[in-house]
């Protein structure tokens, strides 16, 4: 199996208390709506006026206690989200990991690919301070999107950072901390958002970082311009492996109410002990809104780092990719996504293949949503590449077919 560069390789285990944990959560809040303020979770003492009765000793406890909560806690929020799916890989690779996949890696197997534990208090408007901490467990995200300097295999402090918004205009907002990154079309799901497809892209996997560590300033100029800047240690890193920062940038366009373009950037030293050899990534997200039931994105990525080439000693490494997608909903539980993309990696550097490589994919994943806080997803992979590059029964094809099934629990 090929996973993003300097990413450890994931290992077969899960840790099941950190799964319990996260389920215990969900089903403990499962009357609550997804995004319910932390106000929702404590109820206010019963009232005995209209009885006639005097409440008793073993009310006036109770009562005391949630008075003596302090007020911040009304705001807490709690939110939970899991994801488990199996994946079968017509190629069946002897190793058991489906090539060049980011969190669907494998082959053949029930896998737990996240449990997650959000907590916050959310900062929305001037003067505001909040927090938010992400917990997150499980066999192959956690694996995946840890830093490089992390240890632990299957546990990922995925987001942990403190908020304020200063009252300046419309508000300008700092976040301090871990948080993941602004680039691509894709996420890394969470209860606060989903991708179409179960998979992820190659762009979102080889293209891209996944986090940051460091302080944003984000602004909203209008209805129509945001902007945002941040500071960073560098490419999914909670400590730095230089001494060098690296710098990234967003634009925030919507001219008309159907469509929004990101306009993204980031660049610094990424390599460790070197100060000077810069990676930049270039990126750009359109989104098109032409009915309610239609929602159309495309990805473009391009990134250089001075002087890695593998294919080209001495030159530079670049790499490019594109990515198209396309989501319809026939009704309010059922919808069907398409995405094609290809990339390239022009000097062996990306896809670790150390030659001139270009990878393309077609994803169809239908998906029904059974409750409000259940999903059931679908899916059917193909990909292709132009040389042999994938696992096959002890060998190497060019092109590999998955099938998989995917639900989601959101709370």
């Amino acid at each position: 199996m090929s996973v993003p560069p300097s990413r450890a390789d994931p290992s077969r285990r899960i840790l099941f208390a950190g799964a319990m944990l996260a389920l215990s959560v969900a089903t403990a809040t499962s009357g609550q709506d997804a995004k319910a303020q932390g106000a929702q979770l404590i109820a206010a003492a019963p009232s005995h006026g209209d009885s006639g009765k005097t409440p008793t000793d073993s009310t006036a406890p109770a009562a005391s206690a949630a008075a003596a909560l302090p007020k911040w806690f009304e705001e807490l929020a709690v939110n939970a989200f899991v994801s488990t799916a199996y994946q079968y890989n017509s190629n069946r690779p002897t190793t058991g990991a489906t090539s060049y996949r980011v969190f669907d890696f494998s082959d053949n197997s029930f896998n737990l690919d996240v449990a997650e534990l959000v907590v916050q208090i959310a900062a929305s408007k001037p003067n505001d301070a909040g927090f938010r901490v992400d917990f997150a467990t499980g066999n192959s995200i956690p694996q995946i999107t840890k830093t490089q300097d992390q240890n632990a295999a299957q546990f990922d402090l995925q987001q942990a950072f403190a908020s304020y918004i200063a009252p300046l205009g419309s508000g300008l907002r700092f976040d301090v901390g871990k948080y993941v990154t602004h680039m691509g079309y894709e996420l890394i799901e969470g209860y606060d958002g989903y991708n179409d497809n179960y998979s992820r892209s190659i762009l979102f996997g080889y293209a891209i970082p996944f986090t940051h560590t460091g302080v944003k300033a984000s602004y909203a100029f209008s209805s129509k311009v945001a902007a945002m800047v941040e500071v960073v240690n560098g490419w999914d890193l909670l400590r730095d492996n230089n001494r060098s920062k690296s710098v990234g940038a967003q634009l925030t366009l919507t001219p008309v109410a159907p469509i929004s373009v990101l306009l993204n950037w980031i660049g610094g030293a990424e390599i460790a002990n070197d100060n000077h050899t810069n990676r930049n990534v270039f990126d750009v997200v359109a989104i098109l809104k032409p009915t309610k039931t239609l929602t159309l994105g495309v990805n473009g990525d391009y990134g250089i780092e001075n002087g890695t080439s593998i294919v080209n000693p001495g030159s530079d490494a670049t790499w490019k990719g594109i990515a198209g997608y396309a989501t319809l909903a026939f009704t309010n539980k059922f919808s069907v996504a398409l995405r094609g993309e290809t990339f390239h990696d022009e000097d062996g550097v990306r896809l670790g293949t150390g030659t001139k490589a270009t990878m393309s994919e077609g994803t169809f994943t239908p998906a029904y949503k059974l409750t409000d806080h259940v999903l059931l997803r679908g899916e059917v992979r193909y990909d292709t590449a132009n040389q042999p590059i994938f696992a096959k029964r002890g060998t190497l094809a060019d092109k590999q077919t998955t099938i998989g099934a995917n639900v989601i629990f959101v709370y």
